[in-house]
């Protein structure tokens, strides 16, 4: 996929330019992250590829098989009540990376008239567990978790990481409830600075020990990598976690809602098919060749199957599990958002909305004065999309003991 692209020549009389705005950089963040040290929580670093605790897959083999087979749907009593089994202990098992292009592709009429851009994707779509660079098994394993926090980020958005890492990202216990924080990432572009960009985000990790990194290249095709690589990891390393928020790094999260939210669920024992965020229904490709989001009909020629936005959402560790084997047998696309609306469609399970997640901004309207309105944020669940500074400002707002709102904001 993007992991093979080939980068374009930068010119001559740039290369300088760079080098001394990275050196620049990279100084203030060693700065930031030094002070960010002194009030880290230290962390033990277990760093042994081979190590997992006692019940690597809290999953009953017969709900499903490795092939990813199994679409039927379990009663829902089922799997409230189900138990977590001793296996055999396991461990990331994609140490090398060997995947060369599908050359045969080449040869078929659709690949012809694909789009370039979306070449190497296809070539190299069957790629798809990288081995890891940063891995952090000990995570999960620190009791039972109740919430396990996952962000996706990339290597040179520190301040997004250090500003979640001290609002809704924090580390906690809340009421007896653990919360746990991993930031998801890839591997910098190639280029002359790779290198010290991973030794800035490989310190940044011994301070704080909450990153996870693959060797994929950092893209927005390459997205979709990240979602069935945790997958994977979380199967493997995170028995006794119950439920998981995954959003991006630029999103407010209202952590004490989402909390009531979860409590809700599981008093209504409706939490074990809990997905819920902003859900997108009947939406289809998008033929725009300047947006973002384009998709040319010979990659994908019909509805897509409902989705959340992936700003951010809720799921059940047992139903993340079930779309890990499911998504084996999906083939990947662009789109990770979409990806999971097709991995959930092969278990016949539709995504809950729920108006509390705002993954397109409170209004869609980014000059309205309801997107800065904090009232709303102290209401809501999920709003996106804020810079680090808005989110530390909205954070310290929301949490005033000054700010004074009605019982209820409507929007």
């Amino acid at each position: 996929m993007d992991h093979f692209f080939r980068r374009k020549r930068i010119p001559a009389f740039l290369k300088p330019l760079l080098s001394l705005s990275l050196i620049f950089a990279s100084f203030l963040m060693i700065q930031k992250l030094k002070l960010s040290e002194k009030d880290a929580v230290g962390v033990k670093h277990v760093r042994d590829p081979a190590w997992c605790g006692s019940e690597c897959f809290s999953f009953k083999k017969t709900a499903m098989t490795s092939s990813g087979t199994s679409d039927s749907p379990v009663p829902v009593k089922d799997l409230e009540t189900q138990q977590v089994p001793n296996v055999t202990r396991a461990s990331w098992d994609a140490q090398v990376l060997n995947c060369s292009a599908d050359a045969s592709v080449r040869t078929q009429d659709w690949f012809r008239r694909l789009d370039q851009r979306f070449h190497q994707f296809v070539l190299h779509r069957h790629c798809r567990y990288f081995p890891m660079l940063i891995n952090h098994p000990e995570k999960c394993a620190d009791g039972n978790v109740h919430l396990l926090v996952v962000v996706k980020s990339v290597i040179e958005q520190h301040d997004r990481r250090e500003a979640v890492r001290k609002t809704w990202g924090k580390e906690q216990t809340v009421n007896g409830k653990k919360i746990k924080t991993l930031f998801l990432l890839g591997s910098p572009n190639t280029g002359k600075d790779a290198k010290n960009l991973q030794k800035l985000i490989e310190y940044e990790d011994q301070i704080f020990g909450d990153i996870l990194q693959w060797d994929f290249m950092d893209t927005f095709f390459n997205l979709t990598l990240k979602e069935v690589n945790f997958l994977k990891w979380f199967y493997i390393y995170c028995p006794n976690v119950q439920f998981i928020f995954k959003g991006d790094d630029d999103v407010f999260v209202n952590t004490h809602n989402l909390l009531e939210l979860i409590a809700f669920k599981v008093e209504q024992r409706k939490a074990a098919r809990l997905f819920m965020g902003d859900t997108i229904s009947k939406a289809i490709p998008i033929r725009n060749r300047q947006s973002k989001y384009y998709i040319p009909k010979e990659l994908y020629d019909k509805p897509y199957p409902p989705y959340v936005g992936g700003g951010g959402f809720l799921m059940s560790a047992y139903l993340a599990r079930r779309l890990f084997v499911t998504s084996e047998g999906v083939e990947l696309y662009p789109i990770d958002d979409v990806f999971l609306g097709m991995c959930l469609q092969r278990i016949h399970l539709s995504p809950e909305m729920h108006p509390g997640f705002r993954t397109f901004g409170i209004t869609r309207r980014r000059a309205s004065t309801m997107n800065t309105e904090p009232c709303f944020y102290k209401n809501l669940i999920v709003v996106h999309k804020l810079s680090a500074q808005e989110l530390l400002r909205m954070w310290s707002v929301v949490h005033s003991q000054d700010l004074i709102c009605a019982q209820k904001t409507s929007i």
